[in-house]
């Protein structure tokens, strides 16, 4: 057995030290942020709720912050217990139960226990990242994978809860259908995600009205293309938005007018071609690279992407580093994405 190997396995072994740093790091800044009044975004959640119960529209501007909210009415009731705590209390527990929520996702994955705590351990600082901004991302990112585990479970009714829930909240759960093919009961999951729309489509109005859902879906539409086309914005030289691949070459080659479609195109072909192989589908690692394909190209290939978004990518590079034969080359490939992706944001690594 290698060096490198019986390092890992020892770093995996260690399930303290990645329950420390999960929930530790993300409560740690959590707190810090809140301690220096920084927490903007947790302002903006908990008005959803208090905007829904009062029947205002939930994407305008308002006193109390800055920017807008761009999340469905359904986070209204996701975020309506915390939202009835005091800021200190609601806000910190919103981090916990986000850093929970993708532990218990990572949890169910058809990976080892030690393998399973490596990505809890790689993906620390990167859920870190998404806490300190007090981000919905973390519970997206589970929501994509809960789609995927309980459809390999055989569990379609709930595949369905956890992918209608992520694209009525935030849109990106729809990736999920992704897993579509791993499924053995086609029929019972296309119902399932027709009693799941209907479901969170309509628990909202217990807590506002049926015209106010709808008006709030058709507003959120309007906002989100709204949004979509200041994302390629740069505001005084800083760029807050679209790190993503369109992004990356707009900027890059100084191509500002670029076409997404000249970019999203090529790559809907080479992800379309992953089910090339679908006799492999009852093999875990090929569905296990199909997750990551997803994971990444929710990410990749979103012009919101930002910073914090990366906590749904980034478990997707520990899940493919780990499924990886061991060399010299997945292991400088992957220390490049632990310090180039991850750790670049941060005090970690220096701005010069």
């Amino acid at each position: 057995m290698s060096k490198r190997r019986i390092t890992l396995a020892w770093l995996g072994e260690k399930e303290w030290l990645a329950l420390l740093l999960w929930f530790g790091l993300s409560m740690i800044v959590g707190v810090k942020e809140f301690a220096v009044n920084n927490y903007n975004n947790y302002t903006i959640f908990k008005h959803v709720y208090l905007h829904t119960i009062n029947g205002q529209t939930l994407y305008g501007p308002y006193p109390e912050y800055f920017d807008v909210n761009n999340y469905g009415v359904l986070f209204s009731v996701l975020i309506a217990p915390f939202a009835l705590l005091p800021d200190w209390l609601g806000s910190v527990l919103w981090v916990l139960l986000n850093a929970a929520v993708l532990m218990l996702a990572i949890r169910q994955l058809p990976l080892n226990r030690i393998q399973q705590n490596l990505i809890m351990i790689f993906a620390s600082h990167e859920l870190m990242a998404a806490s300190s901004y007090f981000q919905f991302n973390p519970i997206i990112a589970a929501c994509i994978i809960f789609g995927y585990t309980m459809m390999r479970k055989e569990k379609d009714f709930w595949a369905a809860a956890f992918i209608m829930f992520g694209a009525f909240s935030k849109l990106y759960g729809i990736v999920g259908l992704a897993f579509f093919f791993f499924s053995r009961h086609k029929l019972k999951l296309i119902a399932s995600l027709v009693f799941w729309g209907a479901v969170w489509l309509v628990l909202p109005m217990a807590i506002s009205s049926p015209a106010f859902v709808f008006r709030s879906y058709r507003e959120w539409y309007e906002a989100l293309v709204v949004k979509n086309v200041k994302n390629a914005q740069i505001d005084h030289g800083v760029v807050m938005q679209d790190i993503s691949a369109m992004g990356f070459i707009k900027r890059t080659f100084r191509l500002p007018y670029l076409p997404n479609l000249y970019v999203i195109g090529p790559a809907l072909v080479l992800f379309a071609a992953q089910y090339i192989w679908l006799k492999y589908k009852d093999d875990v690692r090929y569905q296990l690279l199909i997750l990551c394909s997803t994971l990444l190209f929710t990410v990749l290939y979103s012009s919101s992407s930002e910073s914090p978004t990366y906590i749904i990518a980034f478990p997707a590079a520990c899940i493919w580093y780990l499924l990886q034969p061991r060399s010299k080359a997945a292991n400088i490939f992957f220390i490049y994405l632990l310090i180039g992706t991850s750790f670049s944001h941060s005090d970690l690594v220096t701005s010069w």
